[in-house]
């Protein structure tokens, strides 16, 4: 599971160098961008290691 995490965070860092590098935009839409994708993974393995779950419950009252 731990690889499968590298690989995939290595993947999206290649990919989001690869667009800030080669496809041409305005500096804030790459900013923008940049903040988007870095959310997205922290919420994509903060739901991977279950926090989303206990948060939900803790809320629910369980």
């Amino acid at each position: 599971m731990l690889i499968h995490i590298v690989i995939t965070l290595i993947i999206v860092g290649v990919l989001l160098w690869l667009v800030n590098s080669y496809i041409p935009m305005a500096s804030s839409i790459k900013t923008i961008l940049n903040i988007v994708v870095v959310i997205a993974v922290i919420l994509w393995l903060l739901h991977l290691f279950g926090v989303f779950s206990s948060i939900s419950r803790a809320n629910a009252g369980l």
